[in-house]
């Protein structure tokens, strides 16, 4: 623990320092990006950060590794991105892949693909502001930690939400249960009543075959403070490089934007009603998006 805290007080340098460090990727264009960070309806201030810690600036450096690993890595496609409403938005997607990819590449997809472009404000576990640097860089791109007034107050204010439901049950589930969606949490639909927000189903697809995990060791999770410690087939075995996420094929498939009414302090026999209603839809989404996938991992062919 003294470790990680002593890390943490560095936090910053490291970030300023890997900003530095990835300037030379600038020479990479990202077309449009300009004119994409200057649509986004974000208000900064002098400082040049909006209100919950996002950074334009800090997006514009990294975005030509992100633009990268969106476009030649993992070739994202999309579908239905056309759906999404204007305005307020709660997004509900899919977990998987132990590392949070899957929300990297649904905002991308918003950020890159969408009209207008938006910042999805990405609720992330407990656990991620314990881990050094990466909780600093995932604030300043706009993530947050899924904390039902963050949650709140984003809404309210007109932001994208991406929310995934399954937790850490679905980040961390096996790659024998990939695409099977694990229990839902009903918060996310009493703030959806709450604020009166739309909620936009998102199946991910490809990003849980990028690190297929085969083992949970749960006694070195519980040592490093983690919720799980994945084993995979080429980690511990290869070492460092056995951390590579695999360039499976992204698709993101955006469904029909669902509009619930009631009151968000119903019983939860009615809550889970209405949250069932959305798993079973995203998970009809993300049926379609694998069978037209069909075996073809890596090159997203259709049969």
């Amino acid at each position: 623990m003294i470790f990680k805290r002593a890390l943490m007080e560095t936090d910053l340098d490291q970030l300023k320092d890997l900003i530095k460090k990835w300037e030379h990727f600038e020479w990479i264009e990202v077309p449009g990006l300009e004119d994409r960070l200057n649509r986004l309806k974000v208000e900064l201030n002098s400082a040049g950060f909006d209100r919950w810690g996002l950074h334009p600036e800090t997006l514009r450096k990294f975005a030509p590794i992100l633009y990268l690993l969106y476009h030649k890595y993992f070739r994202v496609e999309t579908s239905g991105v056309g759906r999404v409403p204007e305005g307020r938005a709660l997004f509900i997607g899919n977990h998987g892949g132990q590392i949070p990819l899957d929300a990297m590449m649904a905002g991308l997809a918003l950020f890159m693909d969408g009209e207008p472009p938006r910042i999805a404000r990405a609720m992330v576990e407990r656990w991620v502001p314990t881990v050094p640097f990466v909780s600093t860089l995932f604030t300043r791109i706009g993530a947050m930690v899924g904390d039902p007034m963050n949650c709140r107050e984003l809404l309210e204010h007109d932001q994208s939400v991406l929310v995934f439901p399954e937790g850490v049950r679905g980040s961390g589930k096996l790659f024998k249960d990939r695409y099977q969606l694990q229990r839902f949490g009903t918060g996310f639909m009493r703030l959806a009543l709450e604020t009166k927000s739309p909620i936009v189903p998102v199946a991910i697809i490809g990003t849980e075959e990028t690190y297929p995990s085969v083992y949970n060791f749960e006694v070195l999770a519980k040592l490093l403070g983690a919720p799980y410690f994945p084993i995979t087939p080429f980690f511990p075995l290869l070492g460092p490089l056995g951390l590579i996420p695999l360039p499976s094929k992204v698709t993101v498939r955006f469904g029909e934007p669902l509009y619930f009414e009631g009151d968000p302090k119903e019983d939860e026999d009615k809550i889970r009603e209405k949250v069932q209603r959305v798993k079973e839809t995203l998970q009809s989404e993300i049926n379609e998006g694998l069978k037209i996938r069909g075996e073809h991992i890596f090159t997203g062919a259709a049969k």
